[in-house]
């Protein structure tokens, strides 16, 4: 159940990040709002999470996995550039959240 509440803390993230994009800087009401709430949604989601999860653990995936989700969503839907760098600092993210999870992530 941890990692199902973990998942949807991510999506609720990873939807407030997209809505600020669209925001215009917090200056648009909507977008504005669903940054607020998706935000507000994910933290509630991520102290649930917490209960089962170790808080290291919770935490590299919900922000690792979130920053890459946020960098795909980037390049997908906003023409963002990939570089090599930024490729080699995705798949790092993504090998930090597997190594932490080999470790124990109880």
């Amino acid at each position: 159940m941890g990692y199902l509440l973990l998942g949807a803390a991510i999506a609720a993230e990873v939807g407030a990040t997209t809505a600020m994009k669209f925001s215009d800087g917090l200056s648009r009401l909507v977008p504005s709002l669903v940054t607020v709430v998706g935000y507000v949604i994910s933290f509630v989601l991520l102290a649930q999470t917490l209960k089962t999860i170790s808080v290291g653990t919770a935490y590299a995936i919900w922000s690792g996995v979130g920053t890459a989700a946020i960098a795909t969503i980037g390049l997908l839907c906003f023409g963002e550039g990939m570089t090599a760098v930024k490729a080699a600092g995705m798949a790092l993210i993504i090998i930090g959240v597997v190594v932490l999870n080999l470790g124990g992530a109880h």
